[in-house]
């Protein structure tokens, strides 16, 4: 059984436009004045403006400059007192329900050696001695300093009595202790699963403990799934992080129906609060769900499933990335592809028949190769507004870049990626075939659109983080000094359109969500510093002071956030989570006050 987790209560002060079933309209028109707003076109200009009237629906009616008078008839005013107001963030690439989960279980993605990592799992392991698996995820042997994967049998040093089952932090590895290896039946004897690698031990053909890409699924298939109440606190706590981090719309890419039916749960009780652009991870499911073709938008426009995820390849870190020539670092290894050609083109062409949307993780020049060929080949079978998405797109072959444009194939990108894995990326591709690795502004050049987005919870889902790297393309400590190729940089109005307009464009969503523009939802953000006014390192240290969602006010920086807790069991048996979605309004018609005090 799945503890609790004590959720994050976040905005439980709202104004005089917030009810408690965030499913509901405002009360009223609101006067939002005295702001900096911004707003950013998809082509990367700013606009700015001094106010906005959000109706009693949750929409911008009304966006006055700083001489327009506002309309007579407005019932609120919120006094920005000069606050930065900008768009929603809308983070184009994550896993929602990854996201919550990793609240409920051991995260490695702090640990800076093997042996920190062992203590904590022993920790855990010694904390929750009723839980059958100890499951996890974070860990990355490069952090450590290890040339290597870790093993088995470090993994029972530090437990041994229980099988113990851990995600590498890119999801395309998972780490096994003995005794899980055994419960999959994974021996010498267990041949590679097609698109898969189990590695073995030196010399031998003994499974070692790490599992690459489809062989993770040897294990998966025996560790007990989260039981719909797990999934429920899940949630809770994923759209809780999400917004206090200014995100408001999400591509959730790979959606099980699992994930699709607690998401629908939380939308039928009025509790699904930030918008979900959803994925399917498989065509059954995306069938399934969607049926004839994508779904309606669902609960005021915070959910629709528009495709479906498809993997082509795995992920760097784990060398399972498909490469055109050998890793640097591995010379008998060019990645793996998960799915070849004709497989890839049969599944894109069926979900275009219906008129899905198709995004494809491809991160290695091969895989991004693969993709662009089947795009250029099906566009002439599937005319229309088709949106070809590839997901990562890190490391292209600089003769392919321009292909991204032919089609206005979309670069779902996360610039994160490329400060966390610049030095690896050096040991796995040499320094030659750089040029091609994170090339936000090659692509862009091309007039393919770009957008931003996290992989949460492989990185943490902080657009602003994003926004710096993008400009500086150094991480947090300046490094290294003046940008790793600093060529393929950009400048502030790309990063701020790719984390809204265009995020909101590359999943369907615009006209709905992603400006602050007249007919729009009031999806906002208040934030303690102008962008424009600052460098990346600034830009970097943004604070999120609050977040609203359809001129709802869903956080609050002023009322804090808890850190996650976990309790017995017997109080996550009764725990009921409508409790702690459950948000007071204050009394109606009084002055609502001002924003970001």
């Amino acid at each position: 059984m799945m503890n609790k987790v004590t959720c994050l209560r976040a905005g439980a002060a709202l104004s005089a436009l917030a009810i408690s079933a965030l499913s509901m309209p405002a009360q009223a028109d609101t006067l939002f004045d005295n702001i900096n707003g911004m707003s950013i076109s998809r082509d990367g200009k700013i606009h700015r403006f001094a106010a906005m009237v959000v109706g009693d629906d949750g929409r911008i009616t009304h966006i006055l400059k700083r001489d327009d008078k506002p309309p007579k008839d407005v019932e609120y005013r919120e006094d920005g007192e000069g606050r930065v107001v900008l768009p929603g963030m809308v983070d184009s690439h994550l896993h929602l329900m990854g996201v919550g989960l990793a609240t409920l279980s051991l995260d490695l993605s702090e640990t800076r050696s093997l042996a920190e990592a062992q203590q904590k799992i022993a920790a855990y392991a010694a904390r929750f001695p009723d839980r059958p698996w100890i499951v996890g995820r974070g860990w990355n042997q490069e952090q450590w300093g290890l040339d290597r994967f870790p093993s088995a049998a470090e993994l029972d040093a530090a437990v041994a009595d229980r099988p113990v089952w851990l995600m590498r932090v890119d999801g395309h590895a998972g780490w096994a202790n003995s005794r899980a290896l055994a419960l999959a039946e994974i021996t010498e004897q267990t041949e590679n699963p097609e698109g898969g690698l189990i590695m073995r031990q030196a010399g031998s053909k003994a499974p070692a403990g790490v599992l690459v890409d489809a062989a993770t699924s040897l294990v998966d298939q025996q560790v007990p799934p989260p039981r719909p109440e797990d999934r429920d606190l899940a949630l809770y706590n994923a759209q809780t992080l999400l917004t206090a981090q200014g995100v408001t719309a999400a591509a959730d890419m790979g959606t099980s129906i699992e994930d699709w039916m607690t998401y629908r749960r939380a939308g039928d009780t009025g509790h699904l609060t930030i918008r979900i652009m959803s994925y399917a991870a498989s065509l059954p499911e995306m069938l399934l769900i969607g049926g004839t073709g994508p779904t309606p938008w669902l609960y005021q426009d915070r959910l629709r499933l528009n495709g479906i995820k498809l993997y082509l390849d795995g992920a760097l870190g784990s060398r399972g990335a498909a490469l055109k020539q050998p890793y640097a670092d591995d010379p008998g290894n060019s990645g793996l592809q998960l799915l070849n050609g004709t497989q890839l083109r049969n599944l894109m062409s069926r979900a275009a028949m219906d008129n899905f949307q198709v995004a494809i993780h491809a991160i290695g020049d091969f895989a991004n190769a693969e993709v662009l060929d089947a795009v250029d080949e099906l566009s002439e079978s599937y005319e229309g507004d088709r949106r070809w998405r590839i997901e990562h797109a890190q490391i292209v072959d600089p003769v392919d870049i321009p292909r991204f444009g032919q089609h206005g194939t979309i670069a779902s990108m996360q610039p994160i990626h490329q400060t966390s894995d610049r030095l690896m990326a050096e040991a796995r591709l040499g320094p030659d075939r750089l040029a091609g690795a994170y090339a936000w502004r090659s692509i862009a050049a091309t007039g393919a659109p770009l957008a931003f987005g996290s992989d949460a919870p492989v990185e943490a889902p902080d657009p602003f983080a994003g926004i710096a790297a993008a400009m500086s393309r150094a991480d947090a400590q300046g490094q290294p000094f003046g940008g790793w190729q600093p060529q393929e940089t950009v400048s502030l109005g790309q990063p701020l359109a790719a984390y809204t307009s265009v995020g909101a464009y590359a999943g369907f969503g615009e006209g709905r969500f992603g400006e602050l523009k007249e007919g729009q939802h009031a999806d906002f953000i208040v934030v303690d510093r102008d962008p424009a006014l600052n460098n990346p390192e600034d830009i970097r240290e943004t604070r999120v002071l609050q977040t609203w969602i359809g001129g709802v006010k869903v956080y609050d920086a002023r009322d804090g956030m808890e850190e996650l807790k976990t309790e017995t069991e017997d109080d996550a048996a009764d725990y009921d989570p409508a409790e702690d979605y459950t948000m007071q309004a204050d009394t109606a018609g009084e002055d609502t006050g001002e924003i970001g005090r």
